[in-house]
């Protein structure tokens, strides 16, 4: 009995270090917003109040990473004749939309395409959690990455400041990415254009907007306009790919460099070409790739070699129909 109300005591007493460190880091937030950025502090305490934390959120946070799946089961999830048709359908209603967008930022139409096609399905599968909820309960409730989500959050709040929106409307996913385009509100906030003049940034229910903003994206984040993306190699040795693959995951390497190291790539490239090595695991084995620095931009949405050629594959097949 004594051991069982030394733990109830223990926890209660950790449970109540835990929250007043979370009202001691969240009232130092509010004091934050109301000296840097001018806001009203019963303002955004009572804004405060009304989010809600959510155990859901923290309990896919605390889920250990499962096993990365193969890129051949990978790109199931996003490759199928659903999402390739879809595509073609979004890209014929916003066309002219698309190549004002490739004219003046110089992304392909078919590019932007496949990136609102993975993130959200064309706009069908947003989210469903107010984005005050997820920030507020990763902010001050999820220690390991705490100090993102705070910044999030007070890029969230100025934005809605800026945007003359409500906080308590906007909704995303579980980890406050928001929209058709599914940026984070520090991203809306550098990369969002009103690409249809009205005003307003809505990367919500403005495929328009989303389209410039998703271009403006790739843009600022180094797109070469005409470039390649990502092109099929082979190596001269097993053991070559283990050197290739020990390489950084970004086009810092020349390919005259890739090629002395086990390289073998018949590209129009010139040897100059800055590349990096990307290896996948198909049915039947491995395959290998030189991706460039429009496939590196790719990653910069999403950091994951899978991510990106399934952005790439969905794009030529819309541009493919």
């Amino acid at each position: 009995m004594k051991i069982i109300t030394t733990l109830l005591v223990s926890g209660l007493l950790l449970y109540s270090v835990c929250t007043t460190a979370d009202t001691v880091t969240q009232d130092m937030f509010i004091e934050k917003m109301v000296t840097q950025h001018g806001f009203d502090k019963v303002y955004v305490t009572q804004l405060l109040k009304q989010a809600k934390v959510k155990k859901s959120i923290l309990k896919i946070m605390a889920r250990p990473p499962g096993k990365a799946k193969p890129w051949y089961q990978y790109k199931k999830n996003f490759l199928d004749q659903q999402r390739i048709k879809a595509g073609i359908k979004f890209g014929k209603k916003y066309a002219k939309t698309l190549k004002r967008a490739e004219v003046i930022y110089g992304v392909p139409a078919e590019i932007i395409v496949a990136i609102i096609g993975v993130e959200t399905f064309y706009g069908k599968i947003v989210g469903k959690i107010r984005v005050i909820d997820a920030l507020k309960t990763l902010a001050f409730h999820y220690p390991k990455r705490a100090d993102f989500f705070r910044d999030e959050l007070e890029h969230f709040l100025l934005l809605t400041r800026e945007e003359k929106m409500n906080p308590l409307k906007p909704k995303g996913s579980y980890a406050g990415a928001m929209g058709i385009g599914q940026f984070m509100p520090s991203s809306f906030r550098t990369y969002a254009v009103d690409f249809d003049g009205d005003g307003k940034r809505n990367i919500w229910t403005n495929n328009i907007d989303v389209i410039g903003s998703v271009a403006n994206y790739f843009k600022q984040h180094g797109w070469k306009t005409g470039q390649s993306v990502i092109m099929p190699a082979q190596i001269t040795t097993p053991k070559a790919s283990t050197r290739l693959l020990a390489l950084d995951f970004k086009p810092q390497y020349t390919l005259q460099k890739l090629k002395r190291m086990g390289l073998q790539y018949q590209g129009n490239e010139s040897d100059n070409t800055l590349a990096m090595f990307i290896d996948l695991e198909t049915e039947v084995g491995i395959s290998y790739w030189v991706g460039f620095q429009n496939y590196y931009v790719i990653t910069r949405y999403n950091r994951s070699k899978h991510y990106a050629m399934a952005i790439f594959l969905l794009s030529l097949a819309v541009a493919n129909r």
